[in-house]
């Protein structure tokens, strides 16, 4: 089941939501909204290996807006930190944001019991479109669990202070 914006309310009065900063503007009825950082990068190359890290570079919004580019993969970050215990976060864009044909994620939204960081946002448009910092470009909602779990607790994303670019090239390390 999916938390009602009471619940989420609640949870993150008794600890098992973090919501930091919190802004009760942002609660909706059964998610809350997150906001786009002034951070993005981009990958410096055009071909990306998955066995191997890839280069990226960073660019900041500007006041006035940045235009993002068809066929371009931006790495955006939220303003808000975030921490989840006991439940499963899961991140979808606004409705508003997609009438714009602006995609934040690619298939990443779907979160672990247990993350503690801000969420790399996986950001692309089906035409030129001009994108701001602090703008409320996503939504989290959260589910409940039925049985036991274990916390995601050393994942290569967990406790993240900014823009994490792809790290599966981590897996073909793996014994």
């Amino acid at each position: 089941m999916i938390l009602t914006g009471r619940q989420i309310q609640t949870y993150r009065a008794e600890g098992r939501i973090r919501l930091d900063p919190w802004n009760e503007a942002q609660l909706n009825p059964n998610s809350y909204n997150l906001r786009l950082g002034e951070d993005l990068a981009v990958y410096t190359s055009r071909e990306l290996d998955m066995a191997q890290p890839n280069g990226i570079t960073f660019l900041k919004i500007p006041p006035e807006g940045l235009l993002l580019e068809p066929g371009r993969l931006y790495l955006g970050r939220t303003l808000e930190y975030t921490e989840t215990h006991g439940l499963v976060p899961m991140l979808e864009g606004r409705s508003s944001v997609g009438r714009l044909g602006l995609f934040v994620h690619v298939t990443a939204g779907f979160g672990d019991i247990g993350f503690c960081g801000y969420w790399t946002l996986e950001i692309s448009c089906i035409q030129p479109v001009r994108i701001y910092a602090g703008v409320a470009i996503c939504q989290i909602f959260y589910h409940t669990v039925s049985g036991a779990y274990d916390n995601y607790e050393l994942g290569k994303y967990q406790r993240n202070s900014g823009i994490q670019p792809s790290m599966l090239w981590k897996d073909f390390t793996k014994d």
